[in-house]
């Protein structure tokens, strides 16, 4: 009941319409609005989030009290059961990707995935690199391939480095295919362009969190990244969660943060603990690989917001920002293949015996997560999910 997640779902031969999750079934909220029972059905009839996500704080706020009143134990007989003749089961219902992406953008802002990553690739020198922990890293991504959990992810081809030192790259599938645990957030509320958004203003722009797999070719990262940033080895794909919950669902899941040294800039500072203590799970045909805490990112939600809007670039509805990779300290706290298997020197072994060094065709990868509920529970940040298809040749 505290959850209240939003999503997209259609029916055979009925059009997407907005929902939300109830346990076992997906509640019609454009039915709900026919009926009466809830106010404005031009947010919820179309196949998409963002008319309501534009809508604001006080829309939001509003309709997460009305959905709590109707679905209440303590509601009206009759209330109950005309709110109960738009549930649909779940297993009726196709679930689509939830809003329509406007920009996205990656962060990197687990100090335990920076330093592991430093570590490998620049052995003897600095794991972090100076800015790290001035400011939260980050590039933009492709909005076009942010595609709904369940998409077949095709095993992209590119260019590999060479194999020594002089010679020639070669070009072919990826070897070295990886997937990423990440939490995303996406904005409702557009913001004005040239104008930055402080930390406080979080909640008003920000309608609420996905879970997000940014999938990563690493042999063609390592060779198309110099001297800039990742490219074709990002930009084929990323999945995200169907259902987006609520950031109002997330209060009793914030913490505060990793101590940050040096102190943040003015306008990277929070006046509130913006950590969210989720328990993240990472599962390779369906067997956990590792348990990534996200209590443990340096950077928080805010802060990246604030930082990606510093310097005049507005929001606009549907812009997604993901988290990076959440690792923690200990191995099994990695959130990527690349880290488990130390760049492929260490096998991953799971609890079948299978082994791993990176992805191999016909593998799923899932992601999936709890958060503190405000009644001593949990809730379900729900999960996002990708299979490897073999690659297709140009």
């Amino acid at each position: 009941m505290e959850n209240l997640p939003y999503g997209v779902f259609s029916r055979p031969g009925e059009l997407p319409r907005v929902g939300v999750a109830i346990g076992a079934y997906v509640l019609d909220l454009a039915g709900l609005a026919s009926a009466g029972l809830i106010d404005d059905r031009r947010w919820f009839a179309s196949g998409s989030l963002n008319a309501f996500m534009v809508a604001g704080r006080a829309a939001w706020d509003a309709c997460r009290a009305r959905l709590t009143v109707l679905l209440a134990d303590g509601a009206d007989a009759e209330l109950r059961e005309r709110t109960r003749a738009h549930l649909v089961p779940l297993g009726e219902a196709e679930l689509l990707r939830p809003f329509e992406v406007a920009d996205y953008v990656d962060f990197y802002s687990s100090e335990h995935h920076a330093t592991n990553v430093g570590r490998m690739f620049r052995p003897g020198g600095q794991a972090l690199q100076p800015n790290w922990k001035r400011l939260p890293v980050a590039y933009h991504g492709r909005a076009g391939t942010v595609y709904p959990s369940g998409t077949p992810i095709v095993r992209p081809c590119g260019q590999r480095r060479p194999s020594e030192p002089g010679g020639e790259p070669t070009f072919g599938p990826s070897l070295r295919l990886d997937g990423e645990v990440e939490v995303g957030f996406v904005a409702g509320v557009p913001s004005a362009p040239g104008r930055g958004v402080p930390t406080g203003a979080f909640r008003d722009h920000v309608f609420g969190f996905v879970l997000v797999n940014d999938w990563s070719a690493r042999d063609l990262q390592t060779w198309e990244a110099q001297p800039l940033g990742p490219f074709l080895a990002k930009s084929f794909a990323t999945s995200i969660s169907p259902w987006v919950v609520p950031v109002a669902a997330l209060e009793a899941a914030r913490t505060a943060p990793p101590r940050q040294d040096p102190e943040p800039m003015p306008y990277l500072r929070c006046d509130e603990p913006w950590g969210l203590d989720l328990t993240l799970e990472l599962l390779i045909n369906g067997q956990v690989a590792s348990r990534p805490p996200f209590a443990s990112m340096y950077w928080t939600s805010p802060q990246q917001l604030a930082h990606a809007t510093v310097n005049g670039a507005p929001l606009r509805t549907g812009d997604l920002f993901a988290s990076g990779t959440v690792s923690g300290p200990e191995r099994g706290q990695r959130g990527c293949l690349l880290e488990l298997s130390w760049n492929g020197e260490e096998p991953v072994v799971l609890p079948d015996g299978a082994k791993r060094l990176f992805l191999e065709d016909g593998d799923t990868v899932t992601i999936r997560a709890t958060a503190p509920g405000t009644a001593g529970g949990t809730i379900s940040l729900g999960e996002v999910t990708g299979t490897i298809h073999p690659a297709q040749h140009p």
